[in-house]
């Protein structure tokens, strides 16, 4: 099913702490561009276009000098409203999408639902770095609450198991991205918006 609209979006968030601009193409092919000050991040983000096949944009500058919090969480919620904007009604999406994904020694499961409610669960052990290169490593779970709430979204996050921490955090966003890649795709039996309510 070919999309009736283009679904893209972007948007800039300027705060006191923070300037974000953003821009997707949900039916892109994974294609990046990001300019955040923070390494690590950065190739997370990477990786997320990447297994989601969503063309992401992203130039960010924060307080990193106090610390990345308010980087990361900022490029968070402007990813989230940058996916609803481009979703739009959702019409004819398949609103649901898991993955179950290995990382090396580590098992990551991930599951989205584009419901229209924000709900976040994330269960599984502590990193056991404090950080990853520039990146703390407990924004892993900040990120994506940011996001799962300014979709929104469910989102549900499954740490089964896992040591390296760098493995945990590439295999918590490459689980994600692939769920929501399934999330988003378009049904070609579906006609309308996913829901007895008909609305989402």
């Amino acid at each position: 099913m070919a999309s009736p609209v283009e679904r893209r979006a972007q948007l800039t968030r300027t705060t006191k702490e923070t300037l974000v601009r953003i821009a997707i193409n949900v039916d892109g092919s994974g294609q990046a561009d990001i300019r955040v000050p923070v390494g690590f991040f950065r190739h997370m983000l990477e990786l997320f276009a990447r297994h989601s096949l969503i063309d992401l944009t992203v130039e960010a500058q924060g307080d990193t000098h106090v610390d990345p919090h308010h980087t990361v969480e900022d490029v968070g919620i402007c990813l989230g409203l940058a996916l609803r904007e481009a979703l739009g009604k959702k019409e004819g999406v398949v609103r649901y999408g898991d993955c179950r994904l290995p990382m090396e020694e580590c098992l990551i499961s991930a599951a989205v639902d584009l419901g229209g409610r924000p709900y976040f669960v994330y269960r599984g052990p502590r990193f056991s770095a404090e950080k990853i290169g520039d990146f703390p490593s407990e924004l892993v779970v900040d990120f994506w609450h940011a996001v799962a709430t300014h979709v929104p979204c469910n989102l549900h996050i499954w740490v089964h198991y896992g040591r390296n921490s760098h493995h945990l955090a590439e295999g918590v966003f490459k689980a994600v991205a692939r769920a929501i890649r399934q999330a988003v795709a378009l049904d070609p039996r579906e006609q309308g918006i996913p829901s007895t309510k008909g609305v989402l």
